[in-house]
């Protein structure tokens, strides 16, 4: 048996156009997806030079210089405000230093050094936070969902104190229960709803217990996300909203503390699973923690680019994907301490400027195309839900969006994957057109993960605008199929938001080609019809787009 290596075999693909891809209709495209250029842009983006593209850094400057050069070039014209390029995003930058914490139980204490027992943040402004002798309060999920009949906090009352969480829902170790759609986590599974709610119960701070199956990611990537600055948009009375810490401590830790407390974590975990979960006060345990915050206000942008459409111009179809990743941090083992994010999500931003090129050679659309790179996806999606809030193309007419995060490089795969399925009848059309490639469209593989949050796609979602989030997925088409495998666990386990999400020459990027052409075809379709994909019965979107109906005709 003759044996390859992975880098030869992923060379194999990475120059192979997209010339032989074929539209619905078996034709040629009139324009075809490159993986040369695809590839290039990714080097470019993922270079030691942008400094991993963080925001409010010079290499955000660098960044943006490169997309509108690239969407000019492309045919297309600049989508913000007053011609052009961007759109301001005010946000907080907070920077948390000289962290001091400590678990104090049974007469002992328990140090706690920032990045490897607890990562500690905050995102509410201040100059420093102090929390001595708090007392501990395990609250299950942390979730408060009436409309399922579930409190995790009943009638205790944790203003004052430091709530201690679990991460994802209630079924993902035990789905059958299915008081939260089983396997595929709710949004009261994100980390983000857990510190929203925390601020809104008042509790001085919340703990998330890190699990790496449940998370759904290892505790590098919560130690590098977490131990840097953070943003947030700018609010009103970010009081009421956020708590002074926000933290994760690694679930060998917890098990721990509770131990030391008289409790057993696994036990607990499973009482948890239950409606009639009560809180349980983790007795005679109390945290202290103190850390300096420098908080200062910056100003990131959106990229946004427009082709005006020929006879519906104001009628808009969305493409998306953001720029950022999460800049420069902690040296790892080799030394790296630039995070380049190429597959995360430079591989998207370059799927942008082609798709962009694609556009701009072919035919006018009749409605606008517009191409939106977001900033601050990697802080909360907050590029993204500042534009959904404050958007320069009305939702109301905007027809449906395609968001592109952490592309394919590994080959072409036997399936589409429908982030979020059964949300829209967007998915129809993607099974068509995965039909016409060959492929079958399914419902995500891995709907534990919650990756329908977790994309700059949901904070358009939850205001009403049908947006669809594929990606490549199922087995691979071509030998070897297990170095392919064995490439595409790889960066899960070892590059996701580490230093070694690094370009490769040695890419295969005729997966993303089809997953680009699925996504053309489909816009294509939308922007020379009258057509207005709608939500799917029962979908909790739905409502937020039934005010506007009588703006689309």
């Amino acid at each position: 048996m003759r044996l390859y290596s992975t880098a030869a075999v992923l060379a194999a693909g990475a120059l192979i156009s997209a010339c032989a891809t074929m539209d619905g209709g078996g034709a040629p495209t009139a324009a075809s997806f490159e993986t040369a250029r695809l590839s290039e842009h990714v080097r470019v983006l993922a270079d030691d030079s942008f400094q991993g593209r963080g925001i409010a850094t010079p290499a955000e400057d660098m960044t943006i210089r490169y997309l509108s050069e690239q969407y000019a070039a492309a045919g297309f014209q600049p989508g913000g405000a007053n011609g052009s390029w961007t759109q301001d995003v005010a946000l907080n930058r907070f920077t948390a230093s000289n962290v001091r914490a400590q678990f104090a139980v049974g007469g002992e204490t328990i140090p706690l050094a920032q990045g490897q027992q607890i990562t500690i943040s905050t995102r509410l402004p201040g100059d420093h936070v102090m929390l001595s002798d708090t007392p501990l309060v395990f609250v299950g999920y942390g979730i408060k969902a009436p409309e399922r009949n579930w409190d995790d906090f009943k009638d205790v009352d944790v203003r004052g104190k430091i709530i201690v969480v679990l991460v994802n829902d209630a079924d993902f170790e035990q789905p059958e229960l299915n008081t939260f759609n089983g396997r595929a986590m709710t949004y009261y599974g994100r980390w983000t709803y857990k510190y929203e709610e925390a601020a809104r119960q008042g509790a001085a701070g919340i703990i998330i217990v890190h699990e790496n199956a449940p998370a759904s990611y290892g505790w590098a990537t919560v130690q590098n996300s977490w131990s840097g600055p953070q943003f947030d948009i700018v609010r009103a009375n970010a009081a009421a909203e956020r708590v002074a810490m926000e933290a994760w401590m690694q679930r060998d830790v917890a098990v721990d503390l509770f131990r030391r407390s008289g409790l057993d974590f696994e036990a607990l975990k499973v009482a948890a699973r239950s409606r009639d979960f009560r809180p349980v006060a983790l007795t005679g345990a109390t945290f202290s923690g103190m850390f300096d915050v420098a908080t200062s206000r910056v100003v990131t942008h959106n990229v946004i680019a427009r082709l005006p459409g020929s006879t519906h111009p104001d009628e808009t179809i969305l493409y998306t994907g953001h720029w950022d990743h999460i800049g420069v941090g902690e040296p790892d083992a080799n030394g790296d301490a630039i995070f380049n994010g190429a597959v995360d999500n430079a591989t998207g931003t370059a799927g942008l400027l082609e798709l962009a090129r694609v556009w701009g050679a072919g035919p006018r659309p009749e409605r606008s195309i517009v191409m939106i790179s977001f900033t601050a996806e990697e802080s909360g999606l907050l590029g993204s839900e500042f534009y959904a809030a404050n958007p320069v193309y009305p939702l109301a007419t905007t027809v449906a969006g395609f968001n592109i995060d952490a592309m394919n490089v590994y080959g072409r795969v036997a399936d589409v994957d429908i982030i979020g399925s059964g949300q829209s009848n967007l998915d129809a059309r993607v099974a068509a057109e995965a039909e016409q490639q060959g492929r079958a469209a399914k419902p995500d593989g891995n709907p534990a993960a919650g990756s329908y949050f977790r994309s700059d796609h949901f904070p358009l979602a939850k205001r009403g605008v049908p947006m669809a989030y594929v990606d490549g997925g199922g087995v691979f088409r071509d030998e070897p199929v297990a170095a392919r495998d064995a490439a595409r666990t790889e960066y899960g386990s070892r590059r996701y938001h580490q230093a070694d999400d690094e370009w490769s020459p040695d890419w295969d990027l005729r997966g993303q080609v089809e997953d680009l052409q699925l996504i053309f075809n489909i816009g294509r379709d939308l922007a020379n019809s009258r057509d207005w994909p709608e939500w799917m019965p029962g979908s909790e979107f739905g409502p937020a787009r039934a005010p506007s109906a009588s703006q689309r005709r």
